[in-house]
């Protein structure tokens, strides 16, 4: 007898979330086709540009405060507008499993 499959939670993301693609993912900009995707297994989502710009700054180093921080200097709308979106994206992509987060400094476990 199997046991059964171990599911593994997907990360409640905060302001200090550092977040990043997850191994399997890869943005990259499809020449064919003329725009960037989010190339993950056996999919290929099409972001609009609004996700293009959140995605291209997950590295795991810069927290979702960094990342409104620098979308609020580029474009003039209300930082909890533009706050709300990026959690908003970011939590549905790490449902999904196409996102993780850094681990926390002193925080033993993996992302």
């Amino acid at each position: 007898m199997n046991p059964a499959p171990r599911i593994m939670p997907r990360p409640q993301l905060s302001d200090a979330s550092r977040p990043k693609l997850a191994r399997h993912a890869r943005l990259k900009f499809d020449k064919v086709r003329e725009q960037w995707v989010l190339l993950v297994p056996e999919r290929v989502l099409v972001p609009d540009d609004t996700a293009v710009e959140v995605l291209s700054l997950c590295d795991g180093e810069r927290s979702i405060a960094g990342i409104v921080d620098a979308l609020c200097q580029k474009y003039a709308a209300e930082r909890e507008l533009i706050r709300s979106d990026v959690a908003a994206l970011l939590q549905d992509l790490a449902d999904k499993g196409y996102v993780t987060v850094s681990p926390e400094e002193g925080d033993d476990r993996s992302a």
